[in-house]
Formats: structure tokens, C-alpha cells, sequence
């Protein structure tokens, strides 16, 4: 395995390891941890800006979207465990 070597001041050093500590495990583990959660996290941003962004050419080429008004009722129905009928889209207005 590769080595990265990162430089860290004294004062985060001695909270790094202090928070290795009281999680129970070594700084070492604890910086991958982080890392590795902080990677995690960025990939599903990016995950869902790409979604986002795919949605939104979507409603561009088809014109159609629903609007929130009728989206929430729909939502809040279906939370309440009673019927609700699905809504469609719609052409955007302009």
C-alpha cells in the first residue's frame, strides 16, 4: 500500500489523538476514518448534484414537471395511509 504522508500542526495532532482516544482506536485509524468518511461523503454529493442535474435536463427536453403544491398534497396523503391519486406532470408555464 501506497504512503501519503500529511502534515498536521500540534494542536490538531493533540486533538486528533485525543479523539482516537475516546473512540477507541489509534490516531492512525481515526485519520482513515475520517478520510475515508470524508470521501464517502463528496462521492455521494457528487452523486447527487449528477441526479439532479439529469432531472433537471430531463424537465427541460420534456417541458413537464409537477408542481409542488400538488406533489406535497400527494406526499401528505399517502404519510396520512390514505388513498391519493398520483399526480401528473404538466408543461411548464412560461
Amino acid at each position: 500500500m501506497p504512503t501519503t504522508t500529511i502534515r498536521l500542526s500540534e494542536e490538531l495532532k493533540a486533538r486528533v489523538a485525543a479523539a482516537a482516544r475516546r473512540a477507541g482506536t489509534t490516531p492512525h485509524g481515526f485519520i482513515l476514518d475520517a478520510v475515508a468518511e470524508k470521501t464517502a461523503r463528496e462521492e455521494q454529493r457528487a452523486a447527487f448534484d449528477a441526479l439532479a442535474e439529469a432531472r433537471y435536463a430531463e424537465i427541460i427536453a420534456s417541458g413537464k414537471t409537477l408542481s409542488w403544491h400538488e406533489m406535497r398534497g400527494y406526499l401528505e396523503e399517502r404519510l396520512a395511509g390514505k388513498p391519493a391519486r398520483r399526480p401528473t406532470a404538466r408543461k411548464l408555464a412560461r
